[in-house]
């Protein structure tokens, strides 16, 4: 079977190809991996105590002048920046604001994203938008809450 591609489409490409070449880009990767996340929080303490006591991270630093925590699961690092005024604080929409749409974290199993689940069903700051489901067709199955300052956060599980 033959992939049929329409010639505008070949000629798009390749303009477009030969356009960032031009431009003295090379190939070379300029980054390499999340060094951190900042996430702005509307309860510094009811968020870290989310990552901490629910999720099991540790603590790893943070600026009591300046409220914040990081946090860190041992591979990634997320830090957690205090409001100035929670008198002013503006909900995420995520249909309606630029920014972080929602911050994803893999799990191991299929059961630890169920018991995480059975975890956030017990919290009463979390909102749980969807429990776990397939993503599309699969096979990653995935759920997303809204952690207690009201962060989208994502887990999914892939099958190897």
């Amino acid at each position: 079977m033959f992939l049929r591609i329409p010639l505008i489409n070949i000629l798009f490409f390749s303009l477009l190809s030969f356009t960032i070449n031009a431009n003295n880009y090379d190939d070379k990767v300029m980054t390499s991996g999340l060094n951190h996340l900042g996430l702005t929080v509307k309860d510094l303490t009811a968020s870290k105590d989310f990552f901490i006591d629910t999720l099991g991270w540790k603590v790893a630093g943070g600026y009591p002048d300046y409220p914040s925590v990081f946090v860190t699961d041992g591979k990634i690092f997320v830090t957690l920046w205090q409001t100035k005024n929670k008198d002013k604080v503006v909900s995420f929409d995520r249909a309606n604001n630029v920014g972080l749409h929602h911050l994803a974290l893999t799990v191991n199993s299929e059961n630890t994203l169920n018991e995480l689940h059975q975890r956030f069903l017990l919290l009463p700051n979390i909102v749980i938008e969807f429990p776990p489901e397939l993503n599309g067709d699969g096979p990653t199955i995935h759920m997303i809450i809204r952690e207690p300052s009201g962060n989208r956060i994502e887990f999914a599980y892939t099958p190897k």
